[in-house]
């Protein structure tokens, strides 16, 4: 087999209908199996799903009137150098726990500049609450607690360039947005600037903090506000 110029890690949740949490007011997910080897030949199962479930990316026609459709963005959309900024500490001792200038200005005072074009992933642990309550956090008045970016840091990124022509955030919560914005003003702002989301990320403990990529997957459905996804990470070999 010939040398691969990347090592491969998947960034995705297996979908699976017992353990995926569901955001809430999203549509249910089931897998039912309609054909069997022993009565048909052949294995298929049917599955229903939102267009958000699980690991999954985001367009921006998700949150912005005429925004751009799964179908309507380029490949190259798909394909990012990636960044990631580890903040497991301050998630656990705040579930509402912001992602601030301040700490993108520490961030590039240690690794370096954040190249344009990229996808800003935020590590904040919840990935290892996948399949249990602790995953989203209602309070009494259903408002969920997740950590997420301020606006400030997005709109820092947007205007340094670095969410460019192209770029993306990303998170292994239900999404950028700090759980307790119900208005998901992160979210509009990175889609109204045409650029995507990526949410519900598992396995960040294998993607180093620079110097890899993400190439995202899933179905292209025709009108999709996203779609669920298998999400890479791709690692130059050093």
């Amino acid at each position: 087999m010939p040398d691969r110029p990347f090592r491969v890690v998947r960034l995705s949740h297996v979908n699976d209908p017992e353990r995926t949490p569901i955001f809430p007011g999203d549509p249910a997910f089931t897998l039912d199996t309609v054909a069997s080897i022993p009565d048909h030949g052949y294995y298929l199962q049917s599955v229903s799903q939102g267009e958000h479930t699980g690991t999954h990316w985001g367009a921006p026609a998700h949150f912005t009137d005429g925004g751009l459709t799964a179908d309507q963005l380029d490949v190259e959309d798909l394909f990012l150098p990636a960044i990631k900024i580890d903040v497991r500490r301050q998630a656990a001792a705040d579930a509402d726990f912001a992602l601030s200038v301040a700490d993108l200005v520490a961030w590039e005072e240690k690794h370096g500049s954040i190249a344009p074009e990229s996808a800003v992933i935020l590590w904040t642990g919840w990935e290892s609450r996948w399949g249990t309550e602790a995953y989203a956090i209602l309070d009494g008045t259903g408002t969920i607690h997740q950590p997420g970016f301020s606006v400030d840091a997005v709109e820092w990124l947007l205007e340094r360039g670095i969410l460019g022509v192209r770029g993306a955030l990303g998170i292994d919560t239900f999404g950028p947005d700090c759980g307790i914005d119900n208005s998901y003003t992160v979210s509009k702002l990175l889609y109204n600037e045409h650029r995507i989301s990526l949410e519900n990320l598992a396995n960040l403990h294998e993607l180093p903090t620079t110097g890899a990529f993400v190439l995202v997957g899933g179905t292209i459905n025709r009108g999709g506000s996203g779609s669920p996804a298998t999400i890479y990470g791709l690692i130059p070999h050093i």
